[in-house]
């Protein structure tokens, strides 16, 4: 369990899909937390029946389960400001209520959906009047003179069984396709991956859509403290170290004469290097770049859709495929050859193979392996081969 000074909390349940969760699973450990139950989506249907998804899971072990709902990429540092927040909205919880938290908006942002309130005040529970998408600068422009909004952080506490009932009652063909996929779930390699066919039938709908516009004990409640939902790259260049003209760099990018811009390089060995930039994102990756002005990063979807309707890899394949055992990533593919790059944890091991249409040639770059061919078993040390 996790503890703070107001709150208990149990092991957290997360909801991903195939390709991410080893990567989860991984990254939640080396911060030396336990990774708790990973529950898998067949596919992406969006955020309503991940959410139900993780509320019938939890039900089933525990009838009085409350969750606390976030995405998982939202930067908020304040732990005790965020923690006193949800002992308010606990109270509510306990009251029969659904807990949307939203953020007093501090700009015009278009960026983000908004929460139109009753009344807006700074600590009490307030009655949502209309969910709002994204809006465009005057809209919110004159919303923020209004000063009765909210911006939508999509941070949700409930009751499961309250938010199952949602479902029962708002979406019941929703409830019963999700309840058929949790319910006939198999474990693999530690995780949870939920029933393929009765989830291939999701309508794909989000939370919002599908219960919180028509819920009628929907409340919100403010959080009062530094929060970002780290959603675009301009988000991350607000929040990383810049130097006096705005520039924010990683360990292999370079800038001359650039301002207000983010140069970042996800791999030591690839180098960028920014000349004149001005309000630029560039973001190098082992397999692909980006380049965008600032104020257009919100559009990213916009390039994987073009990447997907023109069949490029890059729009749905990550550089690194995570396995249980450690990671692996291709360095070169052609028609009669491939070279992959392959980490094994230590005292991780790469289940035997045999292939009949192809050889392999397997080098040792760094530390020891142990290799078994045939009733052979072997040190290979740096520099050897296989």
């Amino acid at each position: 369990m996790i503890s703070s000074d107001q709150i208990l909390f149990e092991k957290h349940i997360t909801v991903t899909t195939s390709d991410f969760r080893f990567i989860v699973s991984e990254q939640l450990q080396k911060i030396g937390i336990d990774p708790g139950p990973i529950l898998i989506e067949p596919e992406s249907k969006n955020t309503a029946p991940a959410i139900l998804a993780a509320a019938l899971y939890a039900i089933a072990n525990d009838k009085d389960a409350i969750l606390l709902v976030s995405p998982s990429d939202h930067l908020i540092p304040d732990i005790r400001v965020f923690h006193d927040t949800l002992s308010r909205g606990l109270k509510e919880v306990l009251d029969g209520k659904i807990v949307t938290l939203g953020i007093y908006p501090t700009r015009p942002e278009t960026g983000y959906g908004y929460l139109s309130l009753s009344k807006a005040t700074q600590y009490e529970a307030m009655t949502v009047k209309q969910f709002i998408e994204k809006p465009d600068s005057a809209t919110a422009q004159s919303m923020i003179k209004a000063g009765s909004y909210l911006w939508n952080a999509a941070i949700f506490l409930f009751k499961a069984a309250d938010m199952i009932t949602a479902f029962e009652t708002l979406a019941p063909d929703n409830f019963k396709l999700t309840k058929d996929s949790v319910e006939t779930a198999q474990s693999d390699l530690g995780f949870l991956r939920m029933n393929p066919e009765p989830w291939s039938e999701l309508e794909d709908i989000s939370i919002d859509y599908a219960i919180m516009e028509k819920a009628k004990n929907l409340v919100a409640i403010p959080y009062l403290s530094k929060w970002s939902d780290l959603g675009d790259w301009d988000a991350v260049w607000a929040e990383v170290s810049k130097d006096q003209s705005g520039t924010a760099l990683s360990e292999a990018a370079h800038a001359i004469d650039c301002s207000d811009t983010l140069l970042r390089s996800e791999c030591v060995d690839q180098q960028i290097v920014g000349l004149g930039l001005n309000n630029i994102i560039a973001i190098a990756m082992p397999d692909a770049v980006l380049i965008a002005q600032k104020n257009r990063v919100q559009d990213v979807k916009k390039v994987v859709d073009l990447l997907k309707l023109k069949n490029i890899k890059q729009a749905e394949i990550h550089p690194k495929d995570f396995r249980p055992w450690g990671w692996f990533e291709s360095l070169k593919l052609d028609d009669c050859f491939q070279v992959k790059r392959i980490f094994v944890k230590p005292g991780a091991a790469i289940s035997l193979q045999s292939h009949k249409y192809r050889s392999e040639h397997w080098i040792v770059v760094e530390g020891i392996a142990k290799v078994t061919i045939d009733d052979e078993i072997k040190l290979v040390n740096v520099g050897h081969s296989v």
